[in-house]
């Protein structure tokens, strides 16, 4: 009988919580998934797990940009997640290169998103301009 996911969640939440996850664990949840062919939850664990560690006060913010992100830049974004969880112990901000958004942030926070990158931007007026708007 397969574990139901927000058990999985739950089991690594706690044993995460605090420490954050290590490449062993990693590799090992990854291989349980793989095993169980359950490769396809993956990214609505990580969601669980995170909102697991929010609830415990600790929130994740997954900051990704073309470029490395300035102090300033941390620190606007982690004022922004209090925002948010004002609550929150801790708020670790973990940044992720990706050249192919050029310029700005995604913010992803749980569930939660927040595209302010150019290409969004772009995006954004390619749609408008289609539609006739200004």
């Amino acid at each position: 009988m397969k574990t139901p996911r927000a058990q999985l969640a739950r089991i690594i939440a706690a044993r995460t919580v605090k420490a954050g996850t290590s490449k062993q664990l990693a590799k090992a949840i990854a291989a349980y998934m793989l095993d169980e062919n359950r490769t396809g939850e993956l990214a609505s664990l990580v969601r669980d797990v995170q909102a697991d560690w929010a609830r415990e006060g600790y929130v994740e913010v997954i900051a990704a940009s073309a470029h490395e992100l300035s102090p300033q830049v941390m620190k606007d974004i982690e004022t922004e997640a209090r925002k948010i969880y004002p609550a929150a112990k801790t708020i670790r901000i973990t940044p992720q290169l990706q050249p192919d958004l050029v310029g700005g942030v995604a913010l992803t926070i749980i569930d939660r998103r927040l595209d302010l990158t150019t290409k969004a931007k772009l995006q954004q007026f390619k749609m408008l301009a289609i539609n006739g708007k200004e």
